[in-house]
């Protein structure tokens, strides 16, 4: 069994330690979150808290941890008489990525179910985690139906499993503890709220910090017991502390003057919901009981709101994360002065607290970097420039308020990714059909299991009431459901865009579809073309965030080589269909259809537009073409994709009724 690098040798990220601490203290806090770049010691500091956790008791061979002080009356593997049980060590379950369904909630034997009346469950992972951590390693790359099964469990602090209308019920409470790198793509909002706590980690910029982080890596890789041995002492000492801390929470007294606080701290910051003020109330009487307090002060609440709120204030998925600290400091304050047994505290507004918190707030963010772009050089892109053959690079501009697109779809059945976007055969949906399993069954459809044996009874001596079922009979439900596609963007950057008025709409339009993808599930990727040639500023990813930040900063300028446009995205889909040949991609040209620069470039961008045609890819052009006169090149480059084309104004989700339908219609 693999050492687990101790948890006090980990150097730095204070918020991410405190984080699981208050957890191993109060497991009703509600998990943690962890974000941060690669590397930053999110996994070894997850897997070191479990060996902290004090031990736990449990009914003997029971195989879903209950208590044997208040043993689950619906076990499985029960039922259970109290007595003392026996001690066993706090399980840390890991769930991978790629996990089926059976895997995480367990599996019945449908043949023995069907056959002999007998439910041969094999408990699953959510099992396994009862009274212990669940933990998710880039939770963001969980699959959609894990996501709603893990939800439902923390919900319900219990796991269902249904075959047929035979089922099995376990008691499921667990830490839910997960790590993601926001670069990968962003969490759904009904799991990002289950987590009661999140952190933002980043390696230290400090020399002497990174040193020692190599050093005691070293020295660990070299000899794992050793060095793990060496930091026994601190480690004793903290597993006191959380015991201690445990046994004085219950006498912790949170006052009405903090009570208040939180509730006005969590209505000026205008979170969703009312789970963010109990998640706070229970993160400060941990953070009381960990410091030795039977008292919640100002800087618990404090403390918790920069570990509860970031999460749950955002408003869409381009928000960035944090607390505005000086609103903060403000908010408490002012309730400071109803809170009398709170005096001490009222001349401290609190510490200017660590580094970490993330907190730049939206509101200071909507007057960023580019602020200035939207007043300043107004004759950069503005007079009318149908051609700007030697334009030079203009400054980026903002992009404009998004809106509410309407759903855009790769025509046909797909195979792909479960997502919310096209058609596809999928584990979960609507039933549409029945084969032979390939592997092992998950989905039994009754009625061809039934109607496959029915002709074989009489040969199978059948006597009794029973169906006699072998395993050739079983039938797999085939079901219909929605796949993620790849939506690749190809925008065209150049001078014939570049009227910052135009391209401010534009990248508005982008944002919005940006909107739409992230939503719907899919991967993303961003080519742009000015001057001379195409470039790949995103490749595809799931982090929708990257694409919008590339967006947000994307010059124009320049002549508008459209054929290497196309071509660019042509390579980027050909790289991408050889890693994931699932998944059906989605191509979004935004132009207005012009093509300068080199011999021919107009007819050079129609031979690479039929190429597309000829490789089946659907798209769509978004006309981006304004003024009087209006050429209809970008819906000639529609017809020569086999593509949809739509104005701008027609993306919008009330007024292209039938853009689907009409991108359907070309592909079919």
């Amino acid at each position: 069994m693999t050492t687990p690098f101790p948890f006090t040798a980990v150097v730095g990220q204070d918020d991410l330690r405190l984080a699981l601490l208050l957890n191993a203290v109060s497991p009703a806090v509600g998990g943690v979150l962890v974000r941060g770049e690669k590397g930053t010691a999110k996994s070894t500091a997850v897997r070191a808290l479990s060996a902290l956790l004090p031990e736990v008791a449990v009914v003997p061979g029971c195989r879903f941890s209950c208590d044997p002080a208040a043993p689950d009356p619906a076990c499985p593997d029960g039922p259970h008489e109290t007595g003392p049980g026996t001690q066993r060590p706090a399980r840390m379950v890991e769930l991978p990525v790629g996990a089926s369904e059976d895997r995480l909630v367990g599996a019945l034997d449908i043949e023995r179910a069907l056959a002999e009346g007998v439910k041969a469950f094999e408990p699953g992972l959510l099992a396994d985690a009862h009274r212990g951590i669940l933990y998710v390693d880039e939770v963001n790359l969980l699959h959609d139906h894990l996501v709603d099964l893990l939800l439902d469990a923390a919900a319900m602090g219990a796991s269902y499993v249904e075959r047929e209308g035979v089922s099995v019920r376990h008691a499921a409470r667990f830490l839910l503890v997960g790590t993601m790198n926001p670069e990968e793509g962003e969490l759904r909002p009904q799991l990002l709220d289950r987590f009661g706590l999140t952190v933002e980690v980043a390696a230290s910029r400090e020399p002497d910090q990174r040193v020692e982080v190599v050093r005691r890596r070293l020295a660990y890789d070299d000899d794992p017991a050793g060095f793990t041995e060496r930091w026994a002492d601190e480690e004793s000492s903290v597993r006191a502390q959380i015991i201690a801390a445990r046994a004085l929470l219950p006498s912790v007294r949170l006052g009405d003057g903090a009570l208040r606080q939180i509730a006005a701290t969590c209505a000026a910051f205008e979170v969703d919901g009312m789970r963010a003020d109990i998640v706070m109330a229970r993160t400060a009487t941990a953070l009381a009981a960990w410091a030795g307090r039977t008292d919640v002060l100002a800087e618990d609440v404090r403390q918790a709101a920069l570990l509860a709120l970031p999460h749950r204030r955002r408003r869409n998925p381009f928000d960035a994360p944090g607390l505005d600290e000086n609103k903060l400091d403000d908010t408490l304050e002012e309730f400071a002065e109803q809170e009398p047994e709170q005096g001490p505290e009222d001349d401290d507004p609190g510490p200017d607290g660590p580094g970490g918190g993330g907190g730049q707030s939206p509101e200071d963010d909507s007057d960023g970097p580019q602020g200035g772009d939207t007043g300043a050089q107004p004759e950069a892109g503005e007079g009318g420039q149908p051609q700007p053959s030697g334009s030079g690079e203009q400054q980026p501009v903002r992009a404009s308020e998004p809106f509410r697109t309407k759903a855009l779809s790769v025509p046909g059945i797909g195979e792909g990714a479960a997502g919310r976007r096209s058609r596809a055969r999928t584990e979960h949906g609507r039933t549409t059909g029945a084969r032979r399993p390939q592997g092992a069954l998950t989905k039994l459809h009754l009625a061809a299991t039934v109607q496959a044996a029915a002709p074989h009874q009489l040969a199978r001596g059948r006597a009794g009431r029973g169906l006699v079922v072998r395993r050739d009979d079983l039938r797999q439900a085939t079901r219909e459901g929605r796949e993620g596609n790849l939506v690749l963007f190809v925008v065209d950057a150049s001078g014939s865009m570049a009227a910052r008025q135009r391209m401010s709409a534009v990248k508005g339009a982008v944002l919005s579809l940006l909107l739409d993808a992230y939503q719907r599930r899919d991967k993303v990727g961003l080519v742009t073309f000015r001057g001379s040639a195409a470039d790949v500023a995103l490749p595809p990813t799931s982090s929708v965030d990257a694409a919008a930040v590339r967006l947000e900063s994307l010059p124009t300028g320049g002549r508008t080589p459209l054929a290497a446009g196309l071509l660019k995205a042509r390579d980027v889909l050909r790289v991408e269909r050889l890693r994931d040949p699932a998944r059906r991609a989605l191509v979004v040209v935004v132009t207005d259809g012009r093509a300068t620069g080199g011999p021919e470039p107009v007819a050079l961008a129609g031979r690479a537009a039929r190429l597309f045609a000829a490789d089946g890819v659907a798209s769509v052009v978004v006309d981006c073409e304004s003024g009087p006169v209006r050429l209809g090149l970008a819906r000639q480059l529609a017809g020569e994709l086999d593509g949809t084309a739509v104005t701008l104004d027609e993306l919008r989700a009330d007024s292209i009724a039938g853009l689907v339908k009409d991108v359907q219609r070309r592909a079919a």
